[in-house]
Parts: C-alpha cells; structure tokens; sequence
C-alpha cells in the first residue's frame, strides 16, 4: 500500500470517525436485532423470529454475517446480543456498531485498489477511486444511517476487477455469493448473465462455435453458482423452510413508493397525480408506504408490481443491447451493470433513495469519455442530495451539507477526461446543477416558507433530482449503445 492510499485511508476514517455521534435511523436497531437473533436462536427460528418489528429479512450469507459479529458483539457487551433488549443503543453498543461499518468497509478499499491497478494505476484511476470510497452516499446511508453496503459494493467491485482480468467462472462465482447476501443485487443480474453467457460460456474455434467446449463450460459455471445458492439455502430447503424465507425477502405488500420518494419516474408519477387531484379537487389516497399497504392513485392509473417487473425489464433492454456488440469486452460489461441498476432504480417497485449507491459505483469504475462524464457528474450530484433527508437533524445540516459540497466541487473539478467535469457540462447542465443550492435554502434553511404543505420540500427535492437522474439515464443509455 503506497503513501498516497495510506492518506485516503486515513482521511476517510477520520471523516466517519467525526460523524459518529451523529443520528442513526431505525436500520441502527434492525441491525442490533440480527445480531442478537442470529446469537440466541438456531438457524431454524432465524427467519421465523418477530419478537421484533425488525424481522430478518436479507438472505442467508448477510446472516451468517451477522452472527459471525455478534461472536464478537458478546464478548465486547453482551447486552447487545440479548434478544429481548430491544432498542438498546447504550454508547458501547453504538460504538460497536459504528466500528463494524468502517472495518468491513475494507473490503471496498481492497476492491477499488484493484480496480486502479488493474487500469494501469493512472491519476484518472486514483482520483476515481478516491471519489468512490469517500462519496456522499456511504458517508450519509453507512457512516451515519446506519447500513452496510461498503462491504457489499466491496465484492461487487472485486467481481468487477475480475472481469476486468478475464476471469470470469470466478467473477460470477463471486456475484452468486453476493446475491445470497443481498437480493438487491438481482437488479444487474441481467448483465452477469447475458455477459458471462457471450464471454465464458460461448466458445468459438475458426470462427465456430464449438458446441462441446461451451457446454462444458456452462456445466462449470451452473454448478459454480448452484454450490454457492446450495450452501447458502440449503439448510433451509432441508427443513422445508424456503417459503417462509422467501416471503421475508420479498415483501410485495408494500407500497409502489417508500415514505420518501426515490427520485426515479414514479416519483414524477405521483408527483403528477397529487398535482392533477388538487387541480381537481380529488380525494387523493396515500401514494407511499413505509412498510407495508397498497399504493393508489386519484388521478392517474393504479400501478401494480407486474406492471412495474415489465417495465424494468423493458428499461433494461439498453443494457442488453450492448452486451450484443462483436467486440464484447469487459468495459461493456460495466456499461451494462450502469444501465441495468439504472433501469431497475427507475421502474421498480418500492425502490429506496439508497439504491443510488448502486448506480454510482460502477458508473465511478468507467473509463469516462467527456459525455460520460457530464452524466456522472449530473447523476451523481442528483442522487447524492436526494440522500439529505435521511439526515433530518439539526445538528446534521452543517456536517452534510459540508460532505456534499466538497465532494461535488471535488468531483466537477478533478474527475476528467481532457477537460474538468464541469468545462464538459452545457449551459443548461450547469444551471441545473446549481440549482441544488437554491433547493437547499428552500427546503433546509426555510422550510417554514412551505406552510402547511410539509409534503412539499421533500416532494420537491425528489422531483428535481428525478429529472437529473432520468436525463441522465437517457443520455448514458444512447452514449453505450452507440460508442464503438
């Protein structure tokens, strides 16, 4: 490790370390209450357990993660561990849970580097990964939230890094893995597949597929993936409890909406419906759902989850298109990764603002050509401010409002591609991009000036980010498809 990461790693944990005794959300608790699950019950009451509100509802390996800390989680303050102290967050158990963030956070780290080594080790590549581990986005929903995707993000960077190297049995074994510790990630699952199918599976020999070696290689990659899902839902096929696990993992009686809006095209939808039923005068039902309720609409049609699983898919077929070139390389891969959690983030039903994170990682992996990096820099500042308001606090406005600012000048000013980020933006992008920090005033500053509509400034910083975003998402989408 040189000097140059030794001083990033420093000065991101220095930054998290600063943000501890900030708020944590609900997901603090969710946590704590894995831990003690996985701790005092066997791994047949595991997805059965409802003591609390909080029930599991990740797949199995994100368990087994937890219960691998809450081994340590005993020793440091057994409390933590005790299933019935529900909603204990004494200083040791927030100090405990805070540094397991920013320890499995490493994995990210140890991802990213590869990344830069294997893109030759270029300024360019050190600066992206750098504006990658210290983004917004893990600052705001790990270090302070409460979550743990740096350590998720980490292994699919690594699985990326793979693909990167050509080696790609080991890069979809890896993924597999990932899905059995987040299902979120099915959303670019699309990619892995149609990618590994063309790149691995497929062999051609003067110019012919050779029927014997591809299907060879199909067994090797199935069996692959089907050890690592045996493994980890095994024992719960074995005890006839897959069922009950997959009705924890995807809990479709929530509504299309989270309680705050993820800045995708339903957010423009209900955004639309609430205008139209005040114009009109309609009784509007509740658009969003917390946790659980159907979503309906005053005006415009209901929308339901297969219209939404369709429209993903049909959002998605961008990324397919580009995994068709003849010249498929692993470049194109990324692209596909981008265009797939894009395509789900904006169509999906009951997306969190969170699954940004998702986007912007891979997107922070390319390459950037100027047009590129124009979207980056719209997409990311969009979606990052759409974070804010997890951080409702008083005394989180400075910290956050600092995190995002330096980030972004940083990013518009050292990520380049000839020129800096923001020479490559238009007029109107700039314009937009700005707009940010009268959106601030209005909805952080004086949000009195709203009223009664208390609706109002989180409706207003989820529709405008949408708009960046969707530019975004089209632009991105045009850029892959026709870029050689």
């Amino acid at each position: 490790m040189n000097a140059t990461e030794i001083a990033l790693l420093v000065v991101g944990t220095s930054i998290k370390l600063l943000l501890w005794p900030s708020y944590h959300s609900t997901d603090f608790e969710v946590h704590r209450n894995w831990l003690a699950l996985t701790s005092s019950l066997p791994i047949s009451q595991w997805y059965f357990e409802n003591r609390s509100e909080w029930t599991l509802d990740y797949p199995p390996f994100f368990a087994w993660f937890e219960w691998t800390m809450s081994v340590v989680a005993r020793v440091w303050d057994p409390r933590i561990v005790d299933i019935n102290n529900l909603g204990y967050a004494s200083p040791s158990c927030v100090m405990f849970q805070r540094l397991t963030v920013l320890v499995s956070e490493l994995v990210l780290f140890m991802a990213l580097r590869r990344v830069v080594r294997i893109k030759g080790n270029t300024v360019q590549g050190r600066i992206s990964m750098a504006l990658v581990f210290l983004s917004p986005g893990f600052v705001f929903v790990d270090h302070v939230h409460f979550q743990y995707n740096g350590v998720l993000l980490g292994m699919l960077v690594y699985s990326i890094s793979l693909i990167m190297e050509g080696r790609d049995l080991l890069a979809g074994t890896v993924f597999a893995t990932l899905l059995c510790f987040k299902h979120i990630f099915m959303y670019i699952a699309p990619a892995y597949f149609v990618y590994l199918l063309r790149h691995y599976c497929a062999v051609y020999r003067n110019g012919r597929l050779n029927m014997k070696a591809s299907v060879g290689r199909v067994v090797k990659l199935g069996s692959a993936v089907a050890l690592v899902f045996g493994v980890s839902f095994g024992p719960f096929v074995a005890m006839g409890q897959m069922s009950q696990v997959v009705g924890r993992l995807f809990p479709f009686k929530r509504g299309l909406c989270h309680a705050f809006w993820a800045p995708n095209f339903w957010a423009l939808y209900v955004f639309t419906d609430r205008i139209l039923s005040i114009t009109g005068a309609s009784q509007l039902a509740s658009s969003t759902r917390g946790r659980v309720g159907d979503t309906r609409f005053a005006i415009l049609p209901n929308v339901t989850p297969l219209f939404t699983f369709v429209a993903t898919l049909v959002a998605m077929a961008p990324a397919l298109l580009v995994l068709m070139r003849r010249n498929l390389r692993p470049e194109h891969f990324v692209q596909s990764l981008v265009l797939c959690a894009l395509a789900s983030f904006m169509f999906g039903w009951h997306v969190h603002e969170k699954a940004i994170i998702l986007i912007a990682v891979p997107l922070g992996v390319l390459t950037m050509s100027p047009r590129v990096l124009r979207m980056h820099a719209i997409l990311t500042t969009a979606g990052f401010y759409s974070l804010l308001p997890l951080l409702f606090g008083v005394q989180e406005l400075v910290p956050k409002m600092c995190v995002l600012l330096i980030w972004t000048l940083c990013s518009l000013w050292l990520m380049r591609a000839k020129v800096s980020a923001w020479a490559c933006l238009t007029r109107v992008e700039r314009v937009y991009i700005s707009g940010f920090g009268l959106l601030f005033v209005a909805t952080e500053l004086i949000p009195c000036v709203f009223g009664r509509l208390e609706f109002l400034p989180l409706a207003l910083v989820s529709v405008y980010s949408a708009l960046g975003i969707t530019f975004a998402w089209i632009n991105l989408a045009y850029d892959f498809i026709t870029a050689p």
